[in-house]
């Protein structure tokens, strides 16, 4: 490979949603930039996650709150349309064709490099396209890397041989299983539970732990579980699996548990984690380590390496889509500040411009189950292990009068945590039908720190859902 570069300020390695953000931060900063992509540009997100996911799931979950409105519960009570349901997934993953992305990146300005890029020593890129053409990319002032997670696929006898579903196969197959087993109980399990069941698959979930969603409260999970288990879903916890097989290139699997239980399913969807796309990626070309995470501070720089930042889930800070966006406009706000002061100082107080504070102070997450759950910031547990002095205040969501109008035997429920020496929130969790759309106020209520005196003064509009910020401040003020 010829050493002769093509010369960029920027280049950013993986086009996702963090790659574009940072592209386009940089472009508005005046900052000529290049991106890198293996595969589509969108990314993940784009094509096998979030949006995928949400266009699977939209209906099924439009369909369980109108069969609890009374006058369209009996409009309602047959299956859905699958092929409709899948034509509407594949118009939002745009047929899986990035022309879309790619002519956006054309009018930022930004160069796109297709195939395999590769850190190639110091501010060096190094690609490979499909076509077996190379070229070697120059940053005049940072790289980039924002390559995203792949899916993990434990090392269990015969589970490579059985072809299991990841995440990819879960939201772009295009007929649902007669039985799908799902490993794991995180928020691919729990969304993709919901999304087949309604779409006519009978789900059974295998959780190593003790239910679904670990990393949220407890109630959340447990209101997920009790839906899914009336829908007609198998909730199974404190499972182990053994081994798995496959019989022939298609029949059925078998999954074995610990104890000689064996389950048998027509597809077999794991989701028990994600791994970073670093392995072959050049890392050792700068002294990290290939294939695994890539440590930053919070601006999102590699610490020892001034002009190497990585963004998205590749970093480990929160593996979200819209973390790994707003990370990429704190990085590229960085770069472009650096470029401008000649790499003199940056804004990184706790909420200055340059510094991602929200990954672990206001870190936003939404379940699009049925229920939804939403949560932000610090849970309970995790505000404690931090030491804080804190008091959790519980709301039943179904006793606010707008959730009762919303649908009949609305159940669901709402937690903030307050941080007593402060007066201020630290977290807040909702749970229940069309849940995610109380998470923003939360969020700005702990951004701003606003203290819950002022809180008190926010008036909710009557009979809202939103109704349950006042039962909340009520209940915590006594």
């Amino acid at each position: 490979m010829t050493d002769a570069a093509v010369e960029y300020d920027v280049v950013v390695l993986g086009g996702g949603p963090a790659g574009e953000n940072i592209a386009d931060r940089t472009r508005a900063a005046g900052l000529s930039t290049a991106l890198v992509e293996s595969e589509l540009v969108g990314g993940e997100c784009s094509y096998w996650a979030c949006v995928p996911s949400k266009a699977l799931l939209r209906p099924a979950l439009a369909r369980a709150d109108a069969r609890r409105v009374p006058g369209l519960a009996g409009s309602v009570s047959g299956p859905l349309d699958a092929e409709a349901v899948f034509a509407h997934r594949d118009y939002w993953a745009s047929d899986w064709k990035d022309e879309g992305q790619v002519g956006w990146l054309d009018s930022i300005g930004a160069d796109l490099y297709r195939g395999h890029g590769r850190l190639y020593g110091i501010r060096k890129v190094a690609v490979t396209s499909p076509e077996g053409e190379h070229h070697v990319l120059s940053a005049r002032h940072a790289v980039v890397v924002a390559t995203g997670t792949k899916a993990v696929v434990p090392d269990v006898p015969g589970m490579a041989e059985a072809r299991p579903w990841t995440s990819r196969e879960a939201t772009s197959a295009r007929q649902a299983p007669d039985r799908l087993l799902i490993i794991g109980g995180s928020v691919v399990a729990a969304e993709m539970a919901t999304a087949w069941q309604a779409l006519g698959s009978r789900v059974t979930v295998l959780v190593r732990g003790s239910g679904l969603l670990p990393r949220m409260e407890t109630f959340a999970g447990e209101l997920v579980t009790e839906a899914l288990t009336e829908a007609g879903a198998v909730i199974r916890t404190g499972v182990d699996v053994e081994s798995v097989v496959r019989d022939g290139s298609t029949g059925p699997v078998s999954v074995v548990l610990k104890g000689g239980e064996v389950l048998e399913g027509d597809e077999l969807l794991v989701a028990t984690g994600r791994a970073p796309r670093t392995e072959d990626i050049g890392l050792d070309t700068v002294g990290l380590a290939p294939g695994h995470w890539i440590p930053v501070d919070d601006s999102c720089r590699v610490p020892g390496i001034d002009w190497l930042y990585a963004v998205g889930d590749v970093n480990h800070r929160a593996l979200l889509t819209h973390q790994g966006k707003y990370q990429a406009r704190i990085a590229g706000a960085a770069i472009a500040a650096r470029v401008a002061g000649a790499g003199g100082a940056q804004d990184t107080g706790r909420w200055g411009a340059h510094t991602a504070t929200a990954d672990t102070e206001a870190l936003t997450q939404a379940v699009f189950t049925d229920p939804e759950a939403a949560a932000v910031g610090l849970s309970l547990a995790e505000a404690e292990r931090a030491g804080h002095r804190v008091r959790a205040v519980d709301y039943d969501l179904g006793k606010v009068s707008g959730a009762g109008l919303y649908a009949d035997g609305y159940r669901g429920r709402a937690r903030i945590v307050v941080d007593l020496d402060r007066e201020v929130l630290l977290g807040a969790t909702f749970v229940g039908s069309g849940a995610a759309e109380l998470l923003h106020a939360a969020t700005i209520a702990i951004v701003g720190e606003v203290p819950i005196d002022r809180l008190w003064h926010a008036v909710p509009a009557f009979p809202t859902i939103s109704e349950v910020w006042l039962r909340l401040l009520e209940t915590y003020r006594g």
